[in-house]
């Protein structure tokens, strides 16, 4: 038997052998590979490998989030789901099987919490983005660290939350690893009690009521990870605190980190309202609501929860651009007609409103 110790560590020069395939949910699979000389693999949680996948008409490259972790070195694990259009990912669950060989690049990658000195953590996560979550969570609890986590998965269903009894077995046997699940919809004929509908800030408020202290990791659709920044900056969260990683655009080096371009109100830059039906035009700040200027300038919206549940206060936006940061209580197709919420929308520049 060779001693860890005495194993090289493993380089994409050598092709992976795989030697496992476990079916997670329907079109989802985790794929272990060894390498063939039995080296052993050494990367940060959180990093992905590149696949050289042999599709028909050339060899074509997918970029796959490691799932398994560095404190288990003798394998490494990817975990894929093929989406409707999906060309490499479904060329393995085809034709991978154990005893395939394939190579890989990497790996690679700085979505990782590997660095950092936080000790208090919140994973974020949709879908599939759940991938490296596993990853830095797996790893912090072999090594024995004293864990403060606050896991969240958001899923279509819960059958479709990846990796749910795994961590739930982890959560049973550790303190400090706090798991919710959030669903669009439940399983047919079985009742869900957990969190349903889209994540947003009240939910984060009840899950995490200390997230301003947590190092925030995010992962999963771009639109998803918009809105979890949303509720983020909106709530007054140092965003130089939070780190996200792409489905579709995993950062392989600091300098390649996107800058976001997301909309912050400011409360020293002004803005203007104009309630045309009222005749009023109100200079604000940005940080002000739609809301609070026309209260303040003698002006009734009706209103109820005042942090975007109930609905009651959308309004025609007539002109201008808003930063509305919403908990469900309008539609894409409001939204898409102009109307906002006066409540919990923010006036950039100029703006007109039918009020």
């Amino acid at each position: 038997m060779v001693k860890n110790s005495e194993r090289a560590i493993w380089n994409d020069q050598e092709l992976l052998e795989c030697v496992s395939i476990i079916p997670e949910m329907d079109n989802t699979a985790s794929f272990t590979f060894r390498a063939l000389s039995g080296a052993l693999f050494d990367y940060d949680p959180g990093q992905f490998l590149t696949l050289e996948i042999p599709v028909p008409g050339g060899p074509l490259h997918r970029t796959y989030t490691i799932s398994s972790s560095p404190s288990r070195p003798r394998t490494i694990t990817i975990t894929a789901k093929a989406q409707v259009d999906s060309i490499g990912t479904r060329w393995m669950l085809d034709n991978l099987a154990p005893g395939s060989r394939i190579r890989a690049l990497g790996p690679a990658g700085v979505f990782s919490n590997a660095e950092s000195t936080a000790k208090k953590f919140l994973f974020v996560s949709a879908g599939s983005g759940i991938t490296p979550m596993m990853s830095m969570t797996t790893c912090m609890w072999d090594e024995g660290d004293d864990l403060d986590v606050v896991f969240v998965n958001c899923a279509k269903r819960p059958s479709e939350i990846i990796f749910r009894q795994r961590l739930e077995h982890m959560a049973s046997r550790v303190k400090g690893l706090d798991l919710k699940f959030v669903v669009e919809e439940p399983d047919l004929y079985r009742p869900w009690t957990g969190y349903q509908g889209t994540f947003n800030q009240l939910m984060l408020g009840l899950m995490a009521p200390d997230y301003l202290e947590r190092e925030v990791y995010c992962c999963g659709p771009e639109p998803f990870m918009q809105a979890v920044r949303n509720a983020l900056s909106g709530l007054g969260f140092d965003m130089d605190r939070y780190h996200q990683e792409s489905f579709h655009a995993p950062v392989g080096h600091l300098d390649e980190q996107p800058d976001h371009g997301d909309v912050v109100p400011d409360d020293d830059t002004s803005a203007s309202i104009t309630f045309e039906t009222s005749g009023v035009t109100a200079k604000v700040a940005e940080t002000d609501t739609v809301l609070s200027a026309a209260r303040a300038n003698g002006l009734n919206i009706p209103s109820g929860c005042t942090f975007g549940v109930c609905g009651t206060c959308k309004i025609k936006k007539l002109s201008g651009e808003v930063h509305m940061v919403h908990n469900g209580g309008i539609s894409e197709d409001d939204i898409e007609a102009g109307y906002i919420l006066a409540c919990c929308s923010n006036p950039i520049g100029k703006v007109s409103v039918e009020v």
